[in-house]
């Protein structure tokens, strides 16, 4: 099946060799790109914290880019949104972390089941476009939190004869849409260009992405069972 990859670079370099491994034929078109903010990063890790919070692998990237040093413990507690963020926090020297199932409120429940409430606020290294589902959680919750954007994602531009070759000339049987700004933007393209998706399968992450989609293309529109790519990849 020749699937279309949206996520940026990096890891859709890692999904499309997964796809491979399935027999599937994946395009690489990712549709943002990161841009960190390491001072951000330094100043917010310099004010005192009791926790650590992120809810994306692309967070702890950023992270590598600043000066934080490894006697900061990598002691401290870090909570992480779900598996992939966990090891991606493991692999950059932390120990002390708690997995959530997912999603940003599951991950605030799990914190407020953790900790006592904390004197200091809970440092969130966060990314911007983001839902604010966990973050509203917390205060929901009474619990301090700091937001910190320490990258954002930007869009990623092609040239419309880019489209037509990835696109057109072997139309994809299925997207992989991974967030409703991934989703906006991938629908975006697809309206300026006039490309026909109506026949291809619509994977998507989440209902809040699926709700991205327009009602055109929702006739092979399908949603994983668990906000991870394990059960993405399962509806192929």
């Amino acid at each position: 099946m020749r699937v279309v990859v949206t996520r940026p670079e990096i890891s859709a370099a890692k999904t499309a060799e997964r796809l491979r491994l399935l027999g599937h034929d994946p395009v690489l078109l990712p549709l943002s790109k990161a841009m960190h903010h390491p001072q951000v990063a330094t100043d917010a890790l310099a004010l005192p914290h009791s926790a650590l919070i992120v809810t994306s692998a692309e967070a702890l990237r950023a992270l590598a880019n600043t000066d934080y040093s490894s006697e900061i413990g990598r002691n401290i507690q870090l909570f992480a949104v779900g598996e992939k963020t966990a090891t991606a926090a493991n692999a950059a020297g932390f120990g002390n972390i708690h997995i959530g199932a997912g999603n940003g409120t599951g991950l605030a429940d799990l914190i407020a089941s953790t900790l006592d409430k904390p004197d200091l606020p809970l440092l969130y290294l966060a990314g911007k476009p983001r839902a604010g589902s966990l973050e509203g959680r917390l205060e929901e919750l009474g619990l301090p939190v700091r937001v910190a954007e320490i990258y954002e994602m930007i869009p990623v531009e092609y040239p419309p004869e880019e489209f037509y070759e990835r696109l057109r000339t072997r139309p994809p049987q299925a997207v992989l849409l991974y967030s409703r700004e991934n989703a906006l933007r991938f629908f975006e393209i697809v309206e300026r260009h006039a490309l026909s998706f109506t026949e291809t399968k619509i994977l998507c992450i989440s209902t809040r992405t699926a709700d991205a989609v327009p009602a055109a293309f929702r006739a092979h529109l399908r949603i994983a069972e668990s906000p991870d790519e394990n059960a993405l990849l399962a509806l192929l």
